[in-house]
């Protein structure tokens, strides 16, 4: 054996024996006539000991480590004079009296310890020497355990877990679909699963009435921080269910896991909001509830004032900001200059402090009386000390924008604190969007998701006030997982196609073999998806799920370590009948 013990296994217990371990030189220092080596591995970190008066050779061996060489070492465990405390190991330390070199390293391109020298870019272009860093096998090593707590759970509930197909049907709604040609079949394509939701459907209808998969889906679709084209989720799916059993059975799962990973019981239930009040009152879909701030709608004051910036305007709304009344004219201009982003796109913003002392500025004190924006400060609840940020102009897009100076003010007043957690169900979503550009409505989750039952009347007559049973669990301003009561009923089903445009022919090309399955006796049901990267990363206190990924995409969707997506060869693409264009760039 190369080692009889782990690198974080002996504690101050183990003094006196000998024991052999194995790992990567983390570091060596040299101190008088003593070497100290910094011995890691997935465990832990060991220090081990040369003495030059003992041993001189042995000695001289360890000052020529270098950092990642592989080692094993024997010797003696014992007590260290100086202790670690920040380590579990720190107490002992072995006196080596044998060294063997298993492999030699380079000179790593970064330092292997938390505080990494290595950005993101080199990071990932060597992630195999990323994941040596404590901090990142941490992650996998939550990831791993709730895995594991989380498919525990579920056999406790009766779930079963069912793997479903990789190759599948491309179904070009929503997202767009990686597709992989067929070789056996030419001209053909399957597509990369977005979700399994029509497998699990069908496993519905085949009576497996709760099934569970912690599945791998594909999205072709723009990155950011919490998403990569290949990711995880939690896939569920129940027969014989209303949205309430869903949402208690899925609320119960996420709180074991709060209890389980973080010591943290919430014995409430998590609190709901409708859609209609969450764009409303913040501005998204999946608001961060930890702290105040609600939008205060102001539309009615600002009008007619002779301020055609507010009287032009479909919606004037603002957000209360406690205690940052004391805004200096530069403080104000950075939040001016934030909106103004290309990202977030305002054209300005309007401010109003209620000064100590109850004096009223506002950068449009000339357009209203300070009774007037007295008025303005009083709807928001302002006190003594507060400030009124406010927006103007299209109520979508000025919500959108408010919400992300609201989520802005937030960081600066340090009132989005990681260990600090506010889940809750966003329910009632619009079972319909709107497109201008094709002139035609979108399926706002997917085209299986069931209306409202006290909607269906309007599905003809106002198609776009009708309610979906839809709902999503929201953590900290992060959508968590969403899912929905499925249509089952055939007519129905029919009737949601039509609605979205699908001729008769091309719904049953693209679904017929679920609309034929549904000929045969389908249960109701409806389930959910939880985003698992997600779910760790929020547990872990990150920004991104790459942090969770043991090998991640960069922005781009490119795997910079293996250099993927790369081209392919002549032979194979003439297997596949396929002949690549020239890329022709825009502009």
């Amino acid at each position: 054996m190369y080692r009889d013990k782990t690198c974080g296994e002996l504690r101050l217990a183990d003094a006196g024996s000998k024991a052999k371990i194995a790992g990567w030189v983390q570091r060596a220092r040299k101190l008088g006539g003593m070497t100290f080596v910094d011995v890691r591995d997935r465990y832990g970190i060991t220090q081990v000991v040369f003495n030059n008066e003992i041993n001189p050779e042995l000695c001289e061996a360890a000052n020529a480590l270098g950092r990642e060489y592989v080692v094993e070492i024997e010797g003696l465990v014992s007590e260290r004079h100086s202790k670690n405390e920040n380590i579990p190991t720190g107490e002992i330390e072995i006196i080596a009296d044998s060294l063997k070199i298993l492999n030699r390293s380079e000179i790593p391109p970064f330092t292997i310890e938390d505080n990494t020298d290595g950005g993101d870019d080199l990071r990932m272009k060597y992630r195999y020497l990323d994941l040596r860093r404590p901090c990142v096998r941490k992650n996998l090593e939550l990831r791993h355990r709730m895995a594991f707590e989380i498919r525990r759970y579920l056999d406790s509930k009766g779930f079963l877990e069912i793997e479903t197909p990789i190759l599948v049907k491309s179904t070009p709604e929503g997202a767009r679909d990686f597709v992989v040609p067929s070789r056996m079949n030419p001209g053909e394509f399957y597509a990369l699963p977005q979700s399994p939701q029509l497998f699990k459907q069908l496993l519905m209808v085949s009576g497996y009435d709760r099934y569970f998969q912690i599945a791998k889906c594909f999205r072709d679709e723009d990155l950011r921080a919490d998403r990569q084209p290949e990711f995880t989720q939690i896939d569920c799916e129940m027969s014989f269910v209303e949205q309430e059993d869903v949402i208690q059975m899925f609320e119960g799962l996420v709180k074991h896991i709060f209890k389980y990973v973080k010591g943290i019981d919430f014995t409430e239930p998590f609190p709901r909001m409708t859609w209609a009040d969450a764009m409303r009152l913040y501005g998204s879909d999946k608001p961060d509830i930890r702290f105040g701030m609600p939008f205060v709608e102001l539309t009615e004051l600002a009008k007619g004032k002779g301020f055609s910036v507010a009287d032009d305007a479909e919606l004037t709304v603002g957000i209360c900001v406690p205690g940052c009344a004391t805004y200096t004219r530069k403080q104000i201009d950075e939040l001016t200059d934030f909106v103004k982003r290309p990202q977030i796109g305002a054209k300005g913003l309007i401010w109003v402090k209620r000064e100590a002392g109850g004096g009223i500025k506002s950068s449009v004190g000339k357009f209203y009386t300070p009774e007037q924006l007295g008025e303005w400060l009083d709807k928001a609840g302002a006190k003594e000390g507060d400030m009124l940020l406010v927006m103007t102009g299209d109520t979508m897009k000025v919500r959108k924008q408010l919400c992300e100076l609201r989520l802005e003010m937030g960081n600066r007043l340090g009132l989005r604190d990681k260990n600090v957690f506010a889940p809750l169900w966003v329910i009632d979503f619009p079972l319909f969007e709107w497109d201008d550009e094709t002139q035609r409505y979108y399926a706002m989750h997917h085209p299986f998701t069931s209306p409202n039952p006290e909607d269906i009347p309007l599905l003809h007559t106002d198609t776009g006030k009708v309610r979906a049973t839809a709902y999503d669990i929201v953590v900290n301003g992060t959508e968590l997982g969403g899912g929905s009561i499925r249509i089952h009923d055939a007519q129905l089903q029919d009737t949601m196609f039509e609605l979205l445009g699908f001729t008769p022919e091309k719904a049953h090309e693209q679904f017929g073999f679920l609309m034929n399955a549904f000929k045969y006796g389908a249960p109701p049901h409806g389930g959910l998806a939880l985003g698992f990267d997600r779910f760790v990363s929020i547990l872990a206190g990150l920004d991104t799920i790459r942090d969770v990924i043991a090998f991640p995409k960069n922005n781009s969707g490119r795997d910079v370590m293996n250099e993927s997506p790369s081209p392919i060869d002549n032979i194979q693409l003439d297997e596949l009948y396929l002949e690549i264009k020239p890329v022709v760039k825009k502009g």
